[in-house]
């Protein structure tokens, strides 16, 4: 076998990492003594070893390394002698553990880096789909309004604001066919803690009688607010009074905020 082939052949570096049998050392070691190229192979395999070894030098303690270090390093372009081949072959042995154990240290670490970003996704896909729900939600709650502004068969009854709150106001969308009521509240200002609007269907005559028709529950919440209460088909009036959350049986009258004619 030429030179070229037996230092590719990759015996070399079975041989610094102490990995061959007996009589194999015996063969490369007599193989280096006779040939120059193959012995300065041998060397440069051992230096990248110990760079290796350096470059993770942090995994065992300084006393160790450098006891380690004395018997590979090269100095002035020579390698040091060994006490026996037994003991070099030992040394070039625990180098290939170390390199093994830092490949499966590099291939743990790895693992938890791809695990983490993994775990990274899964999260961002959830708020993904929170999004997406919360934007079909809207969506939904949109056209619900147009829905209900557009229909050309409701009654639109404007509620204008009174003694309590002057500024207030609100719309009715009435369906008269249907009896389907919604009620537009975005001019009434946000109810305190504890507190709902009610809404209120009002007979004029012959005397005044009001029909509660539902409470404007979860105000806040609702940001297009539009809330759809319950039917009604004899309105002459509707009114919208403040009340404690739940609603009352009878509108109190000083909490009156909005009122208008049919």
């Amino acid at each position: 076998m030429e030179t070229k082939e037996y230092i590719e052949s990759g015996i070399l570096e079975l041989y610094v990492y102490g990995l061959l049998s007996e009589s194999e050392n015996d063969q490369v070691t007599a193989m280096s003594n006779k040939n120059p190229e193959i012995k300065a192979e041998i060397i440069s395999i051992e230096k990248a070893v110990i760079n290796l070894s350096s470059s993770f030098s942090p995994f065992i303690s300084h006393s160790q390394f450098e006891k380690i270090k004395a018997k590979l390093e090269l100095k002035h372009g020579k390698v040091i002698s060994m006490k026996s081949e037994s003991s070099w072959t030992s040394y070039m042995g625990w180098a290939a553990s170390l390199a093994l154990l830092i490949g499966i240290g590099y291939q743990y670490s790895k693992l938890n880096e791809t695990t983490n970003q993994v775990v990274t996704i899964e999260k961002e896909k959830s708020k993904l789909q929170e999004s997406v729900i919360d934007l079909e939600a809207k969506n939904k709650e949109t056209e619900l309004v147009l829905n209900v502004v557009r229909d050309e068969t409701n009654t639109v009854v404007n509620l204008g604001g009174q003694a309590v709150a002057p500024t207030a106001k609100a719309k009715i969308y009435w369906n008269k066919q249907t009896q389907v009521v919604y009620v537009d509240a975005s001019g009434l200002p946000e109810p305190p803690e504890g507190k709902e609007y009610q809404i209120w269907s009002l007979k004029l005559l012959p005397q005044l009688t009001p029909t509660s028709i539902g409470t404007l529950a979860n105000f806040k919440d609702n940001n297009s607010k539009i809330f759809a209460v319950e039917k009604t088909g004899d309105a002459e009036a509707f009114g919208i009074t403040l009340e404690p959350a739940g609603g009352s049986p009878t509108p109190t009258m000083e909490q009156l905020y909005t009122l208008g004619k049919v």
